[in-house]
């Protein structure tokens, strides 16, 4: 098996550490030296304290779980030479109460426009493939959370 690893680092900065007086900006770094600014959504924590222009990890969240999914289903188009040109998803998580009353990401929708080559699948066909893209990401098979799945076509802009 493989391990995968982050850094996350963060340093006082603030009025009043004891009275939540500070900020929650900090730095996600991966391997090969990428670095990614991260902060709570303004939605949790508010601002000042946030930062709306950084990655929050509910953004993160669903960000994995859309690119698992593109990943995988890239892979399976390939081995059936299906040729993909462009993958573009507008991804949503939403957050919702559980039975503790603890807010969690309860479901993510997927919304993948996907341009192909010469080969175009058919709609059961690239149902299939989404199919079967979601059972094989390592991402969805590690949550919870509900993920659907509605594909848009080339020309739906919504």
């Amino acid at each position: 098996m493989s391990e995968h690893k982050a850094v996350i680092r963060w340093e006082l900065s603030g009025t009043d550490f004891c009275k939540g007086q500070y900020s929650r900006e900090h730095v996600w770094a991966f391997d090969g030296g990428f670095e990614v600014p991260a902060s709570p959504s303004p939605a949790v924590v508010r601002a000042p304290y946030s930062n709306a222009a950084h990655v929050d990890p509910e953004e993160a969240f669903v960000a994995s779980i859309a690119s698992c999914h593109m990943l995988t289903f890239l892979h399976l188009a390939s081995k059936e030479a299906i040729e993909v040109t462009a993958y573009e998803d507008e991804a949503v998580g939403v957050m919702t109460k559980n039975e503790r009353r603890v807010p969690w990401v309860s479901a993510v929708t997927l919304r993948p426009r996907i341009r192909y080559g010469a080969r175009t699948p058919d709609p059961a066909q690239e149902s299939r493939l989404h199919e079967l893209a979601h059972e094989q990401c390592f991402i969805s098979n590690s949550v919870k959370t509900a993920i659907v799945v509605e594909p848009r076509k080339e020309n739906d802009h919504a």
